[in-house]
């Protein structure tokens, strides 16, 4: 990100959007792709993450991975989408929160890169 990316709209709402996998390998071919496709401006990974939660009656304890996307909310459908076909999960999170505040260049850099070409 330079003086030299294009300006952006700057109304158009920014999100945080995360999800979890079973292993790295899937976190970051989830991450790489949804950058790639211009779905999200940029995806960290961390982890391993220990998740406690119910499923098919029982409680289930798994190390997993995050990856917490950077979009707008124009790219989300797309995202979300993109996400739920290439994850192993049949329930996969996706959960998307509005960026309230940030940086204003760091913001018009993210809205630049999920413009749609």
């Amino acid at each position: 990100m330079d003086a030299t990316t294009p300006p952006a709209d700057a109304t158009t709402p920014c999100l945080a959007v995360l999800t979890t996998a079973p292993d790295e390998e899937t976190a970051r071919r989830l991450a790489a792709s949804a950058v790639d496709r211009r779905l999200a401006a940029c995806a960290q990974i961390d982890g391993p993450v220990t998740s406690v939660y119910r499923w098919q009656g029982g409680i289930e304890t798994d190390t997993e991975w995050r990856v917490l996307y950077k979009t707008t909310a124009a790219r989300y459908a797309e995202l979300e989408a993109h996400i739920r076909a290439g994850h192993p999960y049949d329930v996969p999170e996706v959960i998307a929160t509005p960026v309230t505040a940030g940086s204003d260049a760091y913001l018009a850099w993210l809205r630049s890169e999920t413009a749609a070409s």
